[in-house]
């Protein structure tokens, strides 16, 4: 099979997003003719239909739908190929690429790479910050994907053998209610404590979860979910309206304890303390610019380190 062209993928893409070949021709300034024949082409090179044909318009076959999430991804790293390397033309002397949890980037990653990039010496300096699970990140940084991933340590977090790593910051878990719940008063809970009330969750691959579902079978309970959603904000929107409870990062839940009339409760388990940690493949295989991100991320102070305590939703973070 000879190469796939890019162009084709790209007008591939564009008439499966618009179902007309004509209007995907007309918005890539292209006769109907020309695109058509593309496609015709790419189909041949491949050895399968990829499009049906209807009275006014197409729609990708079962291959053709395949095809599409593949030229979507190909495409996405040709972008990012193209980016990069303009990048350097413009004189950019460094680029690093870093995977982190949803967690490490509700909280502090991007303010501390701000602190980094706004140093007079980092100015050629670009980096580019990608979410992902644990998992997926230690994956990423095994495969090459990016130069840094930022994670949550074991003994319940990602697996980190065969791979160098440093501490970055600490977090801990916290309840979440409105101020007005029964449980609000407390100073301290148990988890055992709240499992009779009902949780906004989050998806099941996100680390929080994990850790409430594990802590909940070894007791041999449950969670109850009102409601699952796909981030900390959406989760304290939802504990705002009084439907349900749900556990945050106190670091992510404190700033907007206040604005949203909530109480946020240390959990009082060995669990809910939370250590993050850098890893890379090795410190050869990073880049200078890497290698300056890395040292400033891991001498960055973390708020763990000061201590936690309770507050009350007029209370900002220790």
């Amino acid at each position: 099979m000879r190469d796939l062209d890019l162009t084709s993928l790209r007008l591939f893409v564009a008439v499966c997003d618009s179902r007309n070949i004509a209007r995907a021709a007309a918005d890539a300034s292209l006769v109907g003719s020309a695109v058509s024949k593309r496609l015709a082409q790419l189909e041949e090179q491949l050895g399968t239909p990829l499009l049906t044909r209807r009275r006014h318009g197409v729609d990708p076959t079962p291959a053709g739908e395949s095809l599409l999430e593949h030229a979507r991804e190909l495409l996405l790293g040709a972008q990012r190929i193209e980016r990069d390397m303009a990048a350097y033309a413009a004189g950019v002397r460094g680029q690093v690429r870093v995977l982190a949890t949803a967690s490490v980037m509700a909280e502090k990653l991007a303010e501390d790479v701000a602190a980094f990039l706004a140093a007079p010496e980092h100015e050629g300096i670009r980096v580019e910050l990608e979410v992902r699970t644990s998992p997926q990140v230690v994956q990423g940084i095994r495969d090459g994907v990016a130069s840094l991933g930022i994670c949550w340590k074991s003994p319940h977090g990602a697996d980190l053998r065969g791979l160098d790593s440093v501490p970055y910051r600490e977090d801990r878990l916290g309840l979440v209610m409105h101020a007005d719940h029964p449980l609000a008063g407390r100073e301290r809970l148990r988890f055992a404590d709240a499992l009779d009330w009902d949780y906004v969750g989050l998806p099941v691959n996100s680390a929080v979860q994990a850790l409430m579902v594990r802590a909940a079978a070894e007791m041999g309970r449950l969670l109850k979910y009102r409601m699952i959603v796909t981030d900390f904000e959406a989760a304290l929107r939802v504990v705002r309206t009084r439907l349900a409870i749900s556990v945050i990062p106190m670091e992510v839940a404190l700033p907007r304890a206040a604005e949203y009339g909530l109480r946020v409760v240390p959990l009082d388990e060995p669990w809910a303390q939370r250590e993050f940690a850098i890893c890379f493949r090795g410190a050869e295989a990073l880049t200078p610019a890497a290698r300056l991100l890395l040292e400033h991320l891991s001498n960055t102070p973390s708020p763990g380190q000061r201590g936690t305590g309770s507050a009350g939703p007029q209370m900002a973070p220790p």
